[in-house]
């Protein structure tokens, strides 16, 4: 019997795992929906958006349906490492053993579903786009949206219901209602601003590597991070301490000038007047991350991605995270001859630990503390020279364990633990002055 599958959130999770879930020989119908409008038809502001770098556990999720890694390779650049900027206007060059993918988040979704609308029995899917979840009533398995143009409203029902809709999860919402489950959320402790500079002109004698993450930081750790893009200009973030408001009240176009020009200078010196009026103007956002005592309801949802484990961005692994959830679920439903009480459960069992894991990895691998700042560069240096030599004195950079993929996130996380601990009691200390 066919099953039916509604999968709120069209992000990369719930688009790649609707890719899986569509191999698997006309055993379910699938029905997406989600409140924003169709990105491959529909422009969306830049004010909250920033570049993603895709690893090898992305990849690795993209490589086992035909064609998507092809398809988005061809839309990305390679990225092999960083470049610290200094004050004194020198670089620190890290290389990396491995190569990774910089690309927009939103070129990613239309790349998934042009793909994904290429393949398959139509009959099997349907994508509903300006539809707001709002209610889910588990015990009946139904799901209720209201269209964002009209107050028409529609009930689903379900077989599979699955949460891909973000850290701020309508879906995980609806299980803190029921028995046992615990959902914990926070703020990190950076705000972001998202920034796009042009490409550079030759003639400011300015050359920054390709290939590279770009970053400058200042002594208050805020952090500029910058990448490449396919056009040769450049977008990132800038991070900075939420109680500092010095960057959320810049509010016109001289004072973005000034403000760069004095702390960030390389960056003040190509920055057009256009960009920082428009970085006057945007919003100031923040990042949530979530942690959850389960990814599951009964024996018919599951929470995947950013709806399960939403994490800080500072080691880059949270849109990696969530394409490897739906390899994950799509090894289990393989190993469970598609009993979906089963595998929602097992998908708990298998992953819970490893969402756990890299939130505490991604709060604390990064220190705010200067002083650790440079102790975490000095480890990474040695541990290309000294690991193979010393591994119980001298772990591989935390950097190539999380992109690699070959260890599991609670796996990297017990290597870890004394660094993060170490990490965690620094940055309390800060905030706490």
């Amino acid at each position: 019997m066919v099953k039916k599958v509604a999968i709120v959130g069209a992000g990369p999770s719930g688009v790649l795992l609707t890719h899986y879930l569509l191999r698997r020989q006309e055993k379910y119908q699938i029905d997406i929906f989600d409140f924003r409008s169709d990105p491959r038809t529909a422009s969306f502001s830049k004010s909250r958006t920033f570049p993603i770098v895709l690893s090898q556990r992305g990849i690795n999720a993209l490589r086992q349906i035909e064609g998507l890694e092809e398809a988005v390779k061809a839309i990305s650049l390679k990225t092999n490492g960083a470049v610290l900027h200094e004050n004194n206007a020198k670089t620190r060059v890290i290389n990396r053993k491995y190569q990774t993918w910089s690309l927009d988040r939103t070129n990613l979704v239309i790349k998934l579903l042009e793909q994904l609308t290429t393949k398959g029995d139509r009959n099997q899917l349907n994508i509903h786009f300006n539809h707001q979840c709002i209610q889910v009533d588990c015990a009946a398995k139904q799901v209720k949206f209201k269209k964002v143009d009209s107050e028409a409203e529609i009930t689903v029902d379900y077989d599979l219901l699955v949460g891909a809709d973000g850290a701020r999860s309508v879906v995980r919402e609806s299980l803190l209602k029921t028995d046992n489950f615990k959902c914990k959320q926070n703020y990190v402790p950076n705000d972001y601003k998202s920034i796009f500079l042009p490409p550079l002109n030759p003639k400011l004698g300015i050359n920054w590597q390709q290939g590279k993450v770009h970053s400058w930081r200042i002594d208050n750790s805020t952090t500029v991070l910058l990448v490449y893009q396919m056009d040769s200009s450049m977008s990132g973030v800038v991070l900075f301490p939420h109680q500092d408001k010095t960057i959320a009240e810049l509010a016109t176009q001289q004072e973005v000038l000034s403000y760069f020009r004095q702390y960030f200078p390389e960056i003040g010196q190509i920055m057009p007047s256009s960009e920082a009026e428009d970085f006057a103007s945007r919003s100031v956002s923040r990042v949530l991350t979530v942690r959850c005592n389960r990814y599951h309801y009964g024996d018919s949802v599951v929470l995947i991605g950013d709806a399960a484990h939403a994490v800080s961005p500072s080691l880059g692994q949270g849109c990696n995270a969530a394409l490897e959830d739906a390899v994950i679920f799509n090894q289990i439903l393989d190993k469970y001859s598609d009993n979906l009480a089963v595998a929602v459960e097992q998908f708990t069992i298998q992953r819970q630990a490893d969402g756990i894991a890299l939130v505490e990895l991604s709060d604390y691998g990064l220190p705010s503390s200067k002083k650790l700042f440079f102790e975490l560069l000095l480890r990474n240096s040695l541990s290309k020279y000294l690991h193979p030599i010393l591994p119980k004195f001298f772990l591989p950079s935390l950097f190539e364990l999380v992109a690699e993929g070959k260890l599991s996130y609670s796996e990297i996380f017990n290597l870890y633990q004394d660094w993060v601990d170490k990490v965690k009691k620094s940055n309390q200390e800060i905030l706490s002055q």
